[in-house]
């Protein structure tokens, strides 16, 4: 399993609650649609005016080539351009991890 991380920052026009509000209502449907996306997860900060990043992504696939074919289907274009609807693409940062889990409590 790998996932993809990205560390978003909105853009200047947008205040926090309409960069939020974009992300889960127009955006988060087009994440839907990547063929192969197994899961996606949002974390936002308790305290947006205080953070580095406005939110966080992570979307999760089989392997990097599941990864890669999904990123570069028609879905995977589409969702690219609508993330620069509502965020900064120069100020995020993208990772690509392999996530282990350590425990469950």
């Amino acid at each position: 399993m790998v996932k993809m991380v990205v560390l978003l920052v909105r853009k200047e026009s947008l205040d926090y609650d309409a960069f939020r509000e974009y992300w889960e209502n127009e955006h988060v449907p087009l994440v839907e649609e990547l063929p192969g996306v197994e899961r996606y997860v949002t974390s936002h900060p308790t305290d947006p005016e205080k953070s580095a990043y406005d939110g966080v992504a992570e979307v999760y696939f089989e392997d990097m080539e599941t990864l890669s074919a999904a990123f570069d289907s028609e879905a995977g274009q589409a969702l690219q351009a609508d993330a620069a609807e509502f965020s900064d693409q120069e100020a995020g940062e993208t990772l690509f991890m392999e996530e282990t889990e350590q425990f469950v409590a």
